[in-house]
């Protein structure tokens, strides 16, 4: 008989879908099932476990049984949306399940909130708060004394200098990279390749043009 807790996932995409590989793999967790809001639902199973209605699922899956729930949903709406799942999941008393990898760098001492989901090859250097409801992606650097407020997403290869103040609900988009003790306002997107060397307001995009296309075709290069 497993002794693994028995963990339910939100969630029908490919977020849910690494969800399940990463903590059937390398966690304390067993994934039992899936839920989503009955709106969503076309079939009865995803990777063949049911997918029960988020509406029943107190009655499937009581929280009283020790059933704990992680919510795979991305950055859509500036995190609102997982942070909305994640509020209305504690207020009906289910316990939030957090994974971390086996593969990351973890020196801070565990200050980790709840509903964490960091993936490996991460550097969490010593003195790094980290609040509730946070993903960190794969590859980054976090540098010792920052602080990642809650409902925050961290996507790939992002350098994030000592002493950073990232506040509640900020999207940090792949390879950016944030100066030392530069605070990042609420709610506010670093787009893929930013680099930040100064405060930033809250609700702040900052963004890079996308490389352009060359005149010259492939088929002209002789030699590469």
């Amino acid at each position: 008989m497993s002794s693994k807790k028995k963990l339910i996932v939100f969630g029908i995409g490919e977020l849910a879908e690494v969800a399940l590989y990463y903590f059937n793999t390398d966690s304390h967790f067993e994934v039992v099932a899936f839920t989503v809001d009955q709106s969503y639902i076309s079939t009865s199973t995803f990777n063949g476990l049911p997918i029960i209605p988020f509406e029943n699922l107190n009655e499937a899956f009581p929280p009283s049984e020790n059933y704990h729930l992680f919510i795979a949903i991305g950055y859509s709406m500036l995190n609102e949306s997982r942070k909305s799942k994640y509020l209305q999941a504690k207020s009906l008393g289910y316990k939030l399940a957090s994974y971390i990898s086996s593969r990351a760098v973890i020196l801070n001492a565990n200050k980790i909130g709840e509903h964490a989901f960091i993936l490996e090859n991460n550097t969490i250097q010593p003195f790094v708060n980290i609040g509730k409801n946070v993903t960190i992606w794969s590859g980054n650097h976090i540098g010792h004394h920052s602080s990642i407020s809650d409902h925050v997403f961290i996507t790939s290869h992002t350098v994030i200098s000592g002493g950073v103040q990232i506040e509640e609900q900020c999207f940090l988009g792949v390879n950016c990279t944030i100066r030392d003790h530069i605070k990042i306002g609420q709610k506010s997107i670093i787009g893929a390749g930013s680099i930040i060397l100064k405060d930033v307001e809250p609700f702040g995009i900052y963004s890079v043009k996308s490389t352009e296309r060359s005149l010259v075709p492939s088929s002209k290069i002789k030699k590469i």
